[in-house]
């Protein structure tokens, strides 16, 4: 039993630090407007979508995930947690995403040899979720995540990479 309990130990430390590895370079954030009374909206509706690639070499492989599908679902459960429901008939809110992937991006990084910072290619995607205040046209809510491209994802790591991002982003919404 001893034995049982150490293994079943060590199982959930790795899950734990696996899951960390996953999406230990997604940084995430949010910003509200504050004069923002986010306690008064009840329901929402769609907006749109938005994407850009920036990859003229061609290198960044799509995965096989409707992205796009999946983070509206995503989106959609976090307003219900917030108590905000979805409406087409003159909704509080209006929301919309925009995703971008940037095969070009920049960044210091140390190099083992020398220890001494260069710019290296590391490819990047960012996800931006804003909510609009349907009568007044302004934004009243902003989460942004960021985090880097991983080489030949699964759809598992896809799909926990999205939903560690925006449930991230949405824990920064004021709770009702």
């Amino acid at each position: 039993m001893k034995y049982f309990n150490m293994a079943f130990i060590a199982a959930i430390f790795l899950l734990l630090t696996a899951c960390a590895c996953v999406t230990g370079d997604i940084q995430v954030d949010a910003n509200i407007d504050p004069k923002a009374k986010l306690d008064g909206y009840k329901s929402y509706d769609w907006l749109g979508t938005g994407s850009l690639l920036n990859d003229p070499n061609k290198v960044w492989q799509p995965t096989t995930v409707d992205v796009a599908g999946d983070i509206k679902y995503l989106v959609d459960r976090e307003l219900r947690k917030h108590k905000i429901f979805s409406t087409t008939s003159k909704p509080d809110l209006a929301v919309a995403f925009f995703m971008a992937v940037d095969m070009e991006a920049m960044e210091l990084k140390e190099d083992p040899e020398s220890k001494d910072e260069v710019l290296k290619n590391v490819p990047k995607a960012g996800l931006v979720v804003v909510l609009i205040d349907v009568e007044t046209g302004y934004a009243v809510w902003l989460g942004v995540a960021e985090g880097d491209i991983q080489e030949n994802p699964t759809e598992e790591i896809v799909r926990s990479r999205l939903d560690y991002a925006v449930s991230k982003m949405f824990k920064l919404f004021p709770k009702n």
